[in-house]
């Protein structure tokens, strides 16, 4: 692979009632070399002055590569020309060095209005492509460029939205014209290049995610792909996020400056899901005062407050209801606490409630979340468990697509009843799935070698998702440290983010 090399570029003029424009578009495949890096597009206009355009990230590609984009748009009025004619060159700039691909110090040239260039030797090429999924949109675009000396007479495009159990098919029409949908716009003769453009719209739906190749036919019966290297090329709507966190029953110090940490990480993370425990709140002889309750405190904080649902269990320190929550950006459809373990005793700590949310995820469907905090083994962690699997297994209906245990379970990776989650009730354990990259296929938590990784993990706190669930967890981060927002309490936090297996 070159350190960087021009892919394609687009030099396209609309004209829409009395608003003339010319739009650039530059697509570009580099090393990966490292961290810090820029990549410019230094070019120039008809008027011959030299400009830098900045390129930004766009993918990851195979084979330690990466895209990047650069995009411009320029207006013609009284006062500005458009840029026209333009001659440019690349420039990479890595900690280690700066690269060009300049056409071997001759520049590149593109003429305005004349469509799409490619400067690439692949026959069947994807342009235009994104790797996101507009929201509301119901069809997706897919535009191809292929050279002319392939000689096609058929592109198709053979998709998926649910990691190919299904498969489609859909044939691309040749555009006579160079047309962008989107800019409203079309290039005078797109292909002085040699280069034909197809195009095809893939009617997705309200689908999470979308996986597809191109397949390109020529008249000598060869079948032609550019299906990303082998990968396919991909494209998603967000993914969702829930931060886990027990907040130590206001017995931090300086805990109103802890209090603004925890919404500030809320919201620059932009967590979709918080479950919380330890929610205190002034005990006021038993009726509480919901002004100091810790979860509303934090909520209050957030530029756009979240849906609040909690409930406390017992006395906690002498001077708080102490409880659970769970703010969620969504709605909450519907909303139930109940106490797991035997004990229902507000002035024993062995008395455990558990809250639950139903809620329904854009894209992906309802879920069922559940905040809890529960006791050590010796204390009742097996009956508290047992409690809450059956009322879990009881919300399983056939419209969920996952049931998230969230929280404080007071049990270690791999101790006893660590092991009867995940063995015995049929959890995954989410920070695991993500951080150790492993499947539902080959998770073995009996493994000797899963066994040595889980001896010097300390975790108490998790998110578990039943194992026929249609969510996991692709990655996980450990929150509330020296690193990022401070301690705030005397338990880590956990975010962790969730697509559609």
């Amino acid at each position: 692979m070159k350190k960087i090399q021009l892919l394609y570029i687009k030099n396209v003029i609309s004209r829409k009632k009395r608003l003339v424009q010319q739009e650039l578009t530059f697509f570009i495949l580099l090393e990966n070399l490292g961290f810090n890096k820029q990549v410019d597009i230094v070019w120039a206009g008809e008027e011959g002055i030299w400009q830098t355009l900045v390129a930004d990230f766009h993918s990851h590609h195979a084979n330690n590569g990466e895209y990047w984009q650069a995009h411009a748009k320029f207006n013609l009025t009284n006062e500005h020309s458009l840029p026209g004619n333009i001659v440019f060159g690349l420039r990479y700039r890595v900690s280690n060095g700066e690269y060009w691909d300049n056409n071997k110090g001759m520049n590149y040239a593109s003429q305005a209005d004349s469509g799409l260039l490619c400067h690439t030797a692949r026959p069947v090429l994807n342009v235009d492509w994104q790797t996101s999924l507009t929201e509301h949109a119901k069809f997706f675009p897919v535009t191809v460029a292929v050279n002319s000396a392939v000689a096609a007479e058929k592109v198709t495009i053979h998709w998926t939205t649910d990691n190919w159990q299904t498969t489609h098919k859909t044939r691309c029409h040749l555009q006579r014209k160079y047309w962008d949908k989107t800019a409203l716009s079309n290039a005078r003769n797109p292909n002085q290049y040699g280069v034909q453009i197809w195009k095809g719209w893939l009617k997705i739906n309200h689908a999470f995610r979308l996986n597809y190749g191109i397949a390109c036919e020529n008249k000598q019966g060869q079948t032609l792909w550019d299906n990303h290297q082998g990968n396919n090329y991909q494209a998603s709507h967000e993914p969702f996020k829930v931060m886990i966190l027990n907040l130590h029953c206001y017995q931090e110090d300086n805990q109103d400056y802890k209090l603004s940490q925890i919404a500030k990480a809320i919201d620059e993370l932009d967590a979709d899901i918080v479950c919380l425990q330890e929610v205190a709140e002034h005990w006021n002889n038993g009726q509480g005062d919901w002004n100091s309750n810790a979860a509303k405190i934090i909520n209050d904080r957030l530029p756009s407050p979240y849906h609040l649902y909690t409930d406390w269990s017992h006395l906690g320190f002498d001077k708080y209801r102490e409880g659970v929550a769970i703010l969620s950006r969504y709605p909450i459809l519907k909303r139930e606490s109940m106490y797991v373990s035997e004990d229902a005793d507000p002035f024993s700590i062995h008395s455990r409630k558990v809250v639950m949310s139903q809620l329904h995820i854009p894209y992906i469907g309802l879920i069922n979340v559940f905040s809890a905090h529960l006791s050590w083994w010796e204390d009742g962690f097996q009956t508290q468990f047992k409690h809450l699997h059956e009322w879990a297994e009881a919300h399983q209906t056939g419209h969920i697509k996952a049931t998230l245990l969230c929280g404080d379970f007071n049990i270690t990776a791999g101790s006893q009843g660590y092991y009867q989650v995940i063995d015995q009730h049929g959890y995954n354990d989410q920070y695991l799935t993500a951080t150790r990259a492993v499947s539902e296929q080959n998770y073995r938590i009996n493994d000797p070698y899963w066994q040595q990784q889980l001896a010097a993990d300390y975790r108490i706190d998790y998110i578990f998702i039943n194992k026929d669930g249609l969510l996991q967890a692709v990655s996980a981060k450990t929150l509330f440290t020296d690193q990022d927002y401070g301690r705030v309490s005397d338990h880590n936090g956990y975010l962790m983010v969730f697509e559609p297996k």
